[in-house]
């Protein structure tokens, strides 16, 4: 939506070179009547009037100001209830104030309701021999969602490399055994699948007219630690390039035409949902800066349409 001020700066009030505007009472006249042979009529005295200074810009500068604030709030509205159509309202009198609510908190309510059942956590357990002579168990945590009733889970490659084992957690608790079907470690995507029926998904939407400011919300599993957590920012910008390393093999790749978001995007996130306000899912969530804060990056969904369709057919 545009957030432009619909009121530009205009000449608001009396040029400001030439003093604020003021308005004032002339003084009563106290010079004396000429005498007449017999007094006239006593007049009661007429109360003295206030001398009253009113500045010229000021009261026109904040009536605009709460003309603004209400035509956006009404702009929202119209946005977020396109189906809404109001009758015709009589003009309000010079003392009336309308005052226009939004909620714009429900958006992120109604999208983690919507999707939040879809999405899972991945555990990759296996056995780490890279430093030394010694076995050391290694695990790793990341997240997914769900894109197909039959099980079929979309992630992060990075998130399951390894010939590990792997483990799905639902949101309703119970653990499954999945497997790889499909990967595109170029792509840092991977599609594994648990053998399952009649699973939540969530709907899949699509990266090609999205809008730098839009509301975007994550959900995943940081940290490994605290599932289902939900976060919301704007879509910062598109087309971002970045240069990842893994954290186990040190060895760095770049990655392209990554989303960028303000939306908390932690390490446990990867593999999980970045999602409109609607609740499709527009990209899969991959990394975060870590010499920055707000800075987190996700996979546009379009670029998972062949390894999702690729899946399908396995």
């Amino acid at each position: 939506m545009d957030t432009q001020n619909p009121f530009p700066d205009r000449g608001l009030g009396p040029d400001p070179q030439s003093g604020p505007e003021s308005a004032t009472y002339p003084p009563h006249n106290l010079s004396s009547a000429p005498r007449s042979e017999s007094p006239p009529e006593p007049v009661p005295p007429e109360a003295p009037r206030r001398r009253r200074r009113l500045s010229g810009p000021l009261l026109p500068v904040v009536a605009v100001s709460l003309l603004s604030a209400t035509i956006a709030s009404v702009g929202t509205t119209a946005l977020l209830h396109p189906g809404e159509t109001g009758a015709a309202n009589p003009s309000p009198s010079a003392n009336t104030t309308s005052v226009v609510h939004v909620d714009s908190g429900n958006a992120v309510v109604d999208v983690a309701a919507k999707a939040s059942p879809a999405v899972v956590t991945i555990t990759s357990s296996s056995v780490n021999s890279r430093f030394g002579p010694f076995s050391v168990p290694a695990t790793g945590v990341g997240s997914g969602f769900i894109f197909d009733a039959n099980g079929y889970i979309l992630t992060n490659w990075h998130v399951v490399e390894g010939n590990g084992t792997l483990t799905v957690t639902l949101e309703d608790g119970r653990d499954l055994a999945a497997r790889v079907v499909a990967s595109d470690p170029d792509k840092d995507l991977a599609v594994v699948k648990v053998e399952a029926s009649n699973l939540p998904t969530v709907q899949i939407g699509s990266s090609s007219n999205l809008q730098v400011g839009q509301l975007v919300v994550a959900i995943g599993s940081p940290l490994g630690t605290f599932t289902d957590s939900v976060t919301s920012g704007i879509l910062s910008g598109t087309g971002r390039e970045i240069t990842v390393t893994d954290p186990l093999t040190r060895q760095q790749r770049t990655v392209s035409n990554l989303l960028q978001t303000d939306a908390a995007i932690n390490e446990g996130n990867s593999g999980g949902p970045l999602l409109d306000a609607a609740g499709r899912v527009i990209g899969i969530n991959s990394a975060a800066a870590t010499s920055a804060q707000g800075i987190g990056f996700a996979i546009p969904i379009d670029d998972a349409q062949a390894i999702i369709a690729k899946a399908r057919t396995v």
